[in-house]
């Protein structure tokens, strides 16, 4: 049976380059699990590159048709944005090891759709002033400026990954992974995938 490794983390903990770089890799072979998301697509971004961009509407008919595995809502300075995983088929445990990416309760709920040993956790963890430098990095590039959004993003963080959720959640210390070289710490989760895959 396949399995969907899940990388979680604070923002700007690298999730994103990390997805990226194992995504990428022949080695693991692994397929991605796209999100949707009711958020303004940015510069650069391609839909159904990352996520798929939808409306509001196209969540709620989603919902209604039983096919939300999970869901979250961020009240923004800019509004409501969901992000979400569906059963839109695209996910077949009989034949593949997939990769996702989200925070603690979207791993959580898809943990519960498919069962505890198919969905196995990457917690990507970085120092906070780190995190909040490459934000702020972020944020300065002329197509962002968003420094509200950043700095709410930052402070649910603190209450969305506390230790105490971390361990209601039973991740264990092997799959915790420490981001202070991306190359390195992409190399130390690569070799607990394929540990995990044998």
């Amino acid at each position: 049976m396949g399995k969907i490794f899940y990388l979680i983390g604070k923002s700007c903990a690298g999730k994103d380059s990390l997805y990226n770089i194992l995504k990428k890799d022949e080695a693991l072979g692994l397929l991605p699990v796209t999100r949707y998301t009711t958020r303004p697509i940015r510069d650069g971004e391609v839909d159904g590159i990352g996520y798929h961009f939808v409306t509001l509407d196209d969540r709620d008919r989603i919902t209604k048709e039983g096919r939300m595995i999970e869901e979250q809502v961020y009240h923004t300075v800019h509004g409501d944005w969901y992000y979400f995983t569906a059963d839109d088929g695209g996910i077949d445990l009989d034949s593949h090891d997939y990769l996702a990416t989200g925070v603690l309760s979207s791993f959580d709920a898809t943990r519960k759709y498919y069962g505890k040993d198919a969905v196995l956790p990457l917690y990507i963890e970085l120092d906070d002033g780190e995190r909040l430098q490459r934000a702020l990095n972020r944020e300065r590039l002329p197509e962002n400026g968003k420094y509200a959004e950043m700095c709410r993003r930052f402070l649910s963080d603190a209450d969305d990954f506390s230790e105490e959720r971390i361990r209601e959640l039973a991740i264990p210390d092997e799959a915790r992974f420490y981001n202070d070289d991306l190359s390195s710490c992409a190399e130390r989760i690569k070799a607990w995938i394929l540990k995990s895959t044998r």
